[in-house]
């Protein structure tokens, strides 16, 4: 007779079932060395469950009689295996990155950008957090997961970045710093300067005025709006690509190992909505949620590269050589409001979607948002809670195991 194996930490249920011509069963007994109970069930039937607290091989230790057994006799005695399995959590080490490797960048880190109340009205705040991988952190190689995320006060513009750098990459790390920096420092620059913001908040007001126009209208104001929008995202993207590129030839390296993708994000709420701007290359998620409208937008689409398992990047020329292409990189959109602009790196989005298709359904988002504010408190001015993000990107998910970071307007 033979068990399932069990795992320690996981719930465990079994049968052992006693041969009919066994007269009586006088003891069944060892499983609570290891944290399982036996329960008497039916006739014959005994129930061993629990969650185990320890593993390796135990031994249910069963005594017992068949009829016509005589008195004073010795009872006859069977042991029944049961392998248990050690929590997988447990065999993953967590070495620390040797902070003297070219481009350090430390383990984990967490920002919490907090915007002050305007006119007795709280502001949304952004909060983001970067979680070493366990495949990285179990070899003692580094983060290759990077963000930025601002608010810029005189303007009001909300910008963020996050980047997932290649695992095959040596000096991916570098190319998501550099890819994050670059793009939001040069949106930084453009919402400082009023002539931009001025110019650009007229083509927005514009394009939001043509709701019930004419559709030549309102493709007209799309186009002039796009392309300013290009000027932002598109401009920041082409300015990250270039930053790596100059990187690579000081290092005298192929670019390629310093691929990274780049999920960049603006966006600002005026009197008739939020204005959401937006670039993507690469894989990972970024959407507009709302929870009470049961409501999600992707803000672009993950692509894959030539084989399963692949993604494109920013480092790869040919996302700029065709300029259609690129464009419909961008996206922009006025919403009426939302409870949160999330962008995340593959190392989340893939256990909580698994699939793109799933991307595109709410009640993963609504799943991913229950699972969230569980363990994060999404309130207003809680600077706690880049805290606790960064300790809910050490769930568990097997087989999901790289680097996580996940940035939050709500």
């Amino acid at each position: 007779m033979t068990l399932p194996n069990a795992t320690v930490g996981e719930e465990y249920k079994a049968v052992i079932v006693i041969p009919h011509d066994v007269a009586q069963v006088t003891h069944v007994g060892g499983s609570e060395e290891c944290g399982l109970t036996i329960t008497p069930l039916e006739e014959g039937c005994y129930g061993i469950s629990g969650i185990p607290s320890k593993d390796g091989e135990f031994n249910i230790h069963i005594e017992y009689r068949y009829d016509g057994w005589l008195e004073g006799r010795p009872l006859l005695e069977r042991n029944v295996s049961i392998f248990i399995n050690p929590d997988p959590r447990s065999l993953w080490k967590n070495i620390p990155t040797d902070p003297n490797i070219e481009y350090y960048q430390t383990d984990q880190e967490c920002d919490y950008v907090k915007v002050m109340a305007k006119d007795g009205k709280p502001q949304k705040d952004i909060v983001v957090a970067s979680q070493r991988g366990r495949s990285h952190a179990h070899e003692g190689k580094p983060r290759d997961d990077h963000y930025k995320a601002i608010y810029i006060d005189q303007s009001g513009w909300y910008v963020m970045a996050v980047a997932d750098g290649a695992g095959s990459a040596e000096y991916s790390r570098k190319g998501s710093t550099i890819a994050c920096d670059t793009a939001v420092d040069h949106c930084e620059s453009f919402f400082e300067d009023p002539t931009n913001v001025a110019n650009l908040e007229e083509y927005i007001t514009a394009y939001a005025g043509t709701e019930g126009s004419s559709q030549q209208d309102e493709q007209e104001y799309r186009k002039l709006l796009g392309d300013e929008i290009y000027k932002i995202v598109g401009n920041a993207a082409l300015k990250a690509h270039r930053a790596i590129a100059e990187e690579a030839v000081q290092k005298d390296v192929d670019i390629k190992k310093y691929s990274t993708t780049l999920l960049l994000a603006v966006c600002k709420q005026f009197d008739f909505g939020w204005f959401v701007g937006s670039f993507w290359v690469g894989d990972g998620a970024m959407a507009i949620y709302d929870k009470e409208r049961h409501y999600v937008r992707l803000l672009g689409t993950p692509d894959g590269g030539e084989y399963a398992g692949q993604t494109r990047f920013l480092t790869m020329p040919e996302i700029f050589q065709d300029g259609a292409s690129f464009y419909s990189r961008l996206r922009f959109s006025i919403e009426k409001d939302f409870t949160a602009l999330m962008l995340m790196t593959d190392g989340v989005s893939d256990p909580m979607f698994e699939t793109d298709a799933n991307l595109q359904r709410i009640e993963k988002w609504d799943a991913l948002w229950n699972n969230l504010t569980q363990s994060v408190e999404l309130t207003d001015d809680n600077e706690q809670s880049k805290d606790q993000l960064l300790a809910w990107l050490d769930f568990w998910s097997k087989g999901n195991h790289d680097d996580r970071t996940i940035a939050i307007l709500y």
